[in-house]
């Protein structure tokens, strides 16, 4: 991740995954770059990033972030309830067709959080040719601290030896979904981790890297097999134009 700050986000975090109709993702982009991201983070609410998802023509993603539950209510009520919202909510609602897929989250440790740059003026258009790699494991109960161990002592030096650098890792935050109006997914156990590399070439060649690596082929990849539910869900994300988190 280019352009660290000092500042880690944030306690909560919802992965927002959106199944949109047939060629209508630039129309929802181009529309949240220039009224979603400001008007968010007026009340309260952070956004960490925005995407395109390189394999799913028609997903959009995106990453909203909180201080805590309490805040994440407060800024929901305010933003939803507020004019900008009012104003283009018929003109975003039309472009989805699913906006449910969303997982709530929490750093799996102290500053295990995002770190972010800063955010692309309004009016930027360029997207960067970098691509956010994130990495969903599912399991059949809540993480325990020998997972996050696992992933910290055993995982994570495999990924940084093959050019994959852990950029921030979550795990489920269980509180109520207070804020109904948007579901999330429930009764399900995550662990999310973010890393990247400046293209798609770069990403593949890395995970390829990454899969040939005695450690990982002969250490970490059976006891991560043995430990999740299904198979991971790898997300390649190009960020948009104004997002903060860009690799």
């Amino acid at each position: 991740m280019s352009t660290r700050s000092t500042n880690a986000c944030c306690q909560i975090v919802e992965l927002r995954q959106y199944t949109l109709k047939p060629g209508q993702r630039d129309t929802l982009v181009e529309l949240f770059e220039r009224e979603f991201l400001e008007s968010q983070e007026a009340v309260a609410m952070a956004i960490p990033g925005e995407f395109r998802d390189l394999d799913r023509p028609n997903r959009f993603v995106w990453l909203r972030g909180f201080t805590d539950m309490t805040s994440r209510h407060q800024g929901l009520t305010a933003f939803y309830g507020g004019p900008v919202w009012q104003a283009n909510r018929d003109v975003a609602n039309d472009t989805m067709l699913d906006a449910t897929n969303v997982l709530l989250l929490r750093p799996a440790r102290p500053g295990s959080g995002f770190h972010l740059g800063e955010r692309p003026a309004r009016g930027a258009t360029e997207v960067p040719g970098t691509v956010v790699l994130a990495t969903v494991y599912s399991f059949g109960a809540p993480v325990d601290e020998d997972f996050v161990r696992f992933f910290e002592h055993d995982m994570k030096p495999a990924l940084e030896e093959a050019g994959l650098p852990v950029s921030a890792y979550f795990q489920t935050e269980y509180s109520p979904n207070t804020f109904t109006k948007l579901p999330i997914r429930e009764g399900e156990h995550v662990f999310v981790w973010f890393s990247g590399a400046p293209g798609a070439d770069a990403l593949q060649e890395r995970l390829s890297r990454l899969t040939a690596s005695q450690a990982w082929s002969t250490r970490v990849a059976p006891e991560l097999k043995r430990r999740l539910k299904s198979e991971p869900e790898l997300l390649r994300l190009s960020p948009g134009a104004r997002s903060r988190l860009r690799e």
